[in-house]
């Protein structure tokens, strides 16, 4: 049976909060894109970002991060804790991804979306931005390692700016076959080569694009965005086909 289009319902309410975008035009889902938005933002940016991609016979799910920022500050973020580097005041990154993990890879793509809604792995995508693609990353590897699935490589994960979270643990004997693509900037970015080593470590095929500009902002024009709509189009199911142009992202 093709898998059926995911509700909100679906979803465990009491563990996850998020909204879904549909296919364009009623089209019946063939997969699935996982949107994991930066540290202090909410689901709703990429809420946005879901409807520009219109991606064919894809529901996008753009999912806030699990926990509130302190101080009154707006926005979510996916670390366990908070952290602050003492020396710039900077809320650091990298703050463990234990719960966001759990959450993102067995109640969001095992119990709801595999179980539940009938998707294979390999129908589902991951898109994070910075610290959201450091959670990206933490849950397809956690994913993999789920042992009751009998395959468990999903479609593809894409992090701009994100890297693998320190907790993650390596093996070299059990490489994810996930395919990977890290986009970032060419200078101040967070996108080294030690933080490349180590998700070259945990996945079987990873690429990597420097962005001609410093820092790991989201992609800005034409140049940036073709890797991403390249990988869109050799990675998700399509009979229409991605779109080769093309997206402005706002």
């Amino acid at each position: 049976m093709p898998p059926r289009q995911p509700a909100v319902e679906d979803f465990p309410a009491n563990k996850v909060t998020l909204t879904l975008t549909p296919p364009p035009n009623n089209q019946p889902p063939t997969n699935v894109l996982i949107l994991l938005h930066g540290l202090g933002d909410t689901n709703s940016s990429f809420e946005t970002l879901g409807r520009q991609l219109a991606l064919p016979e894809t529901t996008c799910i753009s999912i806030r991060g699990p926990k509130s920022l302190p101080f009154d500050l707006e926005g979510f973020h996916w670390g366990d804790d908070i952290v602050f580097d003492q020396a710039s005041g900077v809320m650091e990154f990298d703050t463990g991804f234990t719960h966001s993990t759990r959450v993102i890879a067995e109640d969001v793509i095992k119990s709801t979306l595999v179980e539940k809604c009938e998707f294979r792995p390999r129908e589902i995508m991951l898109f994070g931005f910075g610290q959201g693609g450091m959670a990206a990353l933490a849950a397809t590897a956690h994913f993999s390692g789920i042992d009751d699935l009998p395959n468990p490589e999903l479609s593809g994960v894409i992090s701009i700016g994100g890297v693998l979270p320190d907790n993650i643990r390596i093996s070299n004997l059990r490489k994810c076959k996930t395919p990977v693509l890290i986009c970032g900037g060419e200078r101040s970015s967070l996108i080294t080569s030690t933080a490349l080593d180590r998700v070259k470590n945990a996945f079987e095929f990873v690429e990597v694009r420097h962005w001609k500009k410093a820092g790991d902002g989201m992609p800005a024009n034409r140049e940036e965005m073709t890797p991403i709509m390249a990988f869109f189009a050799r990675r998700l199911k399509s009979i229409r086909g991605i779109p080769k142009g093309s997206v402005e992202i706002s």
